[in-house]
């Protein structure tokens, strides 16, 4: 056996035995050994894509959306560097990634061989861990150091603590493909059963007692653990819960999701600072929260791991990797007047919603609430993820996704198309038109590839919607050529171009029925931007006037 093939071989299985079943992998020459041996193994489910940065987000949405690692195969030069965007997002939002990316051996590099560049930590601090792992050879104690490595790997890609990608760089002379020979100078066998190494899990961390207190608030943004347990708590506590989409705790009594505009609106907020805020995940979607967060006197961010914690106001008096909200005693005014504000603002937002015809935060709330139970909705991480946040009704029954780790609009589709792979029923896609044609090499599938329930709606404003909210809209010369960049594109032909099914929603009643189907579709929606400013100032005026009036 050639030591390409007996690496690619032993390297395959033992990911297989840490428990790894998805692959993807972008074609080339150099990283045969690896696409061949995964090919070869049928305990792993893989994933063809002719783009390596599709490739990538396809990973990172598979791997986000099952909680386990996903590996991800290039060969060398700049198909390497096609991965660096969706390492980058998946470092910032902590998903398992394992990148292994082939390379030329050391008497090639620094030469001009072709298709060769600096490939040592190419993802910089946005990996948890690198390795190059050497030109194989056969010679004894090769097997025990791939399958060691791996084991290393593949624990630091998932943490506990702080899981993110990881990047074996791997080195291949050729040969490159298997030569019929299965000799070896060592058993190349892993342990009889399970990994290599087996890495032990720490205990549980001692949670931080909280002193009882009503006036507590808990915000839950993107990529929070534990969410349930954190909700149940505050409900025991009469705390409300101000969550974000894809945060995970927007349903239930105590969910407040008008909380944008209660934030905003001066009365309400100068009156309503707690005397504890508990943070999960990531918020960062509401201006409005952000600056109220500062306000509170105590305010606990919780992250499982210590190296890393999010916290962008520079507010968090403690971080803790668990914390114990204790059930409170006393009346419930507290929460009674979140509520009562809440009901208000969310009756002015509909209101106002309902008038306004085939506006986007209505798209993006008529499509959160049509969607059935065990659903999956990715929400692309500009626009439709905040209109999510601000038009969306509390409800059970329904996963949101979005990467925003980075916030990117890159690689939208295929996360999409990742996500609903390793999803368990239908999944559907909220995107802008930028975010769409960013990746619209995403819509392309071979014909054996494994194909996903995904409907990906798209709302097309003829360029970049939200620079229009922002105080670039206010310089009229530049404005439309540098930051609205209308493109003029028909998505209908794009669809087209990969066989993809497409439906124009012209009246916002179809869009259930236009939903409909099975396979990757798209649903095009088609809205105007300035329209779309009116709306959300109408928004914001009738949301601020209806909470004046209740705290009154």
């Amino acid at each position: 056996m050639n030591p390409a093939t007996a690496l690619a071989t032993v390297l395959v299985d033992e990911l297989v035995r840490c428990g790894l079943t998805d692959v993807v992998v972008a074609p080339g020459s150099r990283s045969a050994p690896l696409a061949l041996a995964f090919h070869a193994d049928s305990r792993v489910r893989m994933h063809v894509r002719v783009d390596e940065r599709s490739a990538a987000f396809l990973a990172l949405g598979l791997a986000r959306r099952s909680e386990r690692p996903v590996a991800l195969v290039c060969s060398s030069g700049t198909a390497t560097a096609n991965f660096h965007p969706a390492v980058i997002e998946a470092s910032e939002s902590g998903v398992p990634l394992i990148v292994l990316t082939a390379d030329r051996p050391p008497e090639l590099r620094a030469t001009g061989a072709n298709q060769t560049i600096d490939q040592v930590k190419l993802y910089g601090s946005a990996t948890r861990f690198f390795a190059e792992v050497g030109v194989p050879e056969e010679r004894p104690g090769q097997v025990a150091y791939w399958r060691s490595l791996v084991c290393r790997a593949h624990q630091r890609a998932t943490g506990p603590a702080d899981p993110g990608p990881v990047h074996l760089n791997l080195a291949f002379r050729e040969p490159l493909i298997p030569d019929g020979d299965t000799a070896w100078c060592e058993p190349l066998d892993g342990a009889e059963t399970g990994p290599w190494v087996r890495a032990r899990v720490a205990p549980p961390p001692v949670a931080l007692h909280l002193p009882p207190t009503r006036r507590g608030v808990l915000v839950v943004g993107d990529g929070a653990m534990n969410v349930r347990r954190y909700v149940a708590a505050a409900g025991m506590a009469g705390w409300p819960v101000l969550s974000e989409p894809n945060g995970g705790a927007r349903y239930g009594d105590h969910s407040v999701s008008a909380y944008h505009y209660l934030l905003s609106t001066p009365e309400f907020a100068d009156a309503h600072v707690p005397e504890v805020v508990v943070t999960l995940g990531r918020p960062g979607l509401s201006r409005p929260l952000l600056s109220w967060l500062k306000r509170a006197p105590e305010h606990i961010v919780v992250s499982t791991g210590l190296e890393r914690w999010p916290d962008p106001t520079r507010s968090a008096t403690q971080v803790a990797q668990a914390v114990e909200i204790p059930v409170a005693s006393g009346d419930d005014s507290w929460l009674h007047a979140w509520r009562h504000a809440d009901l208000a603002a969310r009756e002015a937002v509909d209101e106002v919603l309902d008038a306004s015809g085939m506006s986007e935060p209505r798209v993006a709330r008529d499509l959160a609430e049509a969607l059935p139970n065990g659903a999956l909705l990715f929400c692309g991480s500009s626009m439709p993820v905040r209109d999510l946040d601000q038009a969306m009704r509390p409800r059970r029954g329904l996963r949101l996704m979005a990467n925003r780790g980075a916030s990117g609009i890159d690689g939208a589709v295929s996360t999409a198309m990742g996500a609903a792979l390793a999803h368990n029923g239908p999944a559907y896609a909220l995107l802008g038109d930028l975010s769409f044609l960013h990746d619209q090499n995403g819509l392309v599938l071979g014909p054996r590839e494994p194909r996903p329930d995904l409907c990906l709606v798209v709302v097309n404003n003829d360029g970049g919607g939200i620079f229009s909210l922002l105080p670039q809209a206010a310089i009229r010369d530049a404005f439309e050529r540098v930051f609205g960049t209308p493109h003029g594109v028909d998505l209908g032909y794009v669809a087209a171009s990969t066989g993809t099914p497409y439906t124009l929603v012209e009246d916002i009643g179809d869009l259930p029925k236009a939903m409909r189907g099975h396979g990757p579709r798209v649903v095009e929606v088609r809205t105007d931007r300035e329209a779309n400013v009116a709306v959300h100032a109408r928004l914001r005026e009738a949301a601020q006037a209806a909470v004046r009036a209740v705290v009154a």
